[in-house]
């Protein structure tokens, strides 16, 4: 008997085996309840919305346009957002543009100010580019091309200049003073000039710009890297340059109507 009392499995008590089922229960009832607490706690709370900061009106400011073909005030003013239209844009180039507003030609530079971040910023970064080589040039439009990169007063003693450079490079002779002579002669120096009643005019073609060409001649003696425009005061002074050589020797030898 004591031998087998030995092997025995030992009672439990029945208020015991009660305690441990609860215990173990319990515990089985709190995990969850503390996994859900962390949870909540491990979540970010979501950042208040950035509040937008209204941005402050850009400045005008100002470039510099070279009209083009088919070019008005109110449509350079349009393109650029000008401030009182073209208006104000008229009032700003006056000086350049002369009494009537409609007459403004391919060439001429007039000064725009813009509220346009993107045309100023175009402007501004052109500007502070360092500037690239110079291409070999490839015929008589580059050469022309060339020669106008130069900057040049936007008036009588600019064009002669730009002009004189221009007939350089083609080889069309003729001199400062020559070219200044005749203009005063033909136009007075505005390069707007129109002789309606002389015989070229009664045949329909009057004589136009600094040098008084008609246009049959502007055309067929008409410098490349030129305007077509016969107003344009470089391309009319090398048109009329050209057809002086051709016919006088130079510009420098026409003393009088030619």
């Amino acid at each position: 008997m004591a031998g087998r009392g030995k092997h025995r499995r030992p009672r439990t008590n029945p208020l015991t085996r009660g305690i441990i089922a609860a215990g173990t229960g319990g515990a089985a009832l709190t995990l969850p309840l503390l996994g859900a607490t962390h949870a909540s706690a491990a979540e970010p709370q979501s950042a208040p919305a950035a509040q937008s900061v209204p941005q402050a009106a850009q400045p005008a400011k100002s470039l510099t346009y070279t009209v083009v073909k088919g070019d008005s005030l109110a449509r350079i003013a349009d393109k650029y957002d000008v401030s009182g239209g073209w208006k104000q844009l008229y009032k700003d180039n006056r000086a350049a543009v002369g009494d009537d507003p409609k007459l403004i030609h391919p060439g001429l530079k007039l000064t725009v100010k813009t509220t346009k971040a993107s045309a100023a910023k175009k402007t501004a970064t052109k500007s502070s580019a360092p500037a690239k080589p110079a291409a070999k040039p490839a015929g008589g439009v580059a050469q022309a091309t060339q020669a106008s990169a130069k900057t040049y007063a936007n008036n009588l003693d600019g064009w002669i200049r730009e002009a004189l450079d221009i007939m350089a490079q083609k080889g069309i002779p003729g001199s400062y003073d020559g070219i200044y002579r005749n203009v005063m002669r033909e136009s007075s120096g505005n390069p707007l000039a129109i002789n309606n009643w002389d015989s070229n005019a009664a045949k329909g073609t009057p004589s136009k710009g600094l040098l008084q060409t008609i246009d049959p001649t502007f055309q067929a003696y008409h410098v490349d890297g030129t305007s077509w425009d016969p107003y344009d005061p470089v391309a009319n002074i090398t048109a009329a340059c050209n057809y002086a050589a051709d016919r006088y020797g130079s510009i420098d030898n026409v003393n009088g109507p030619y």
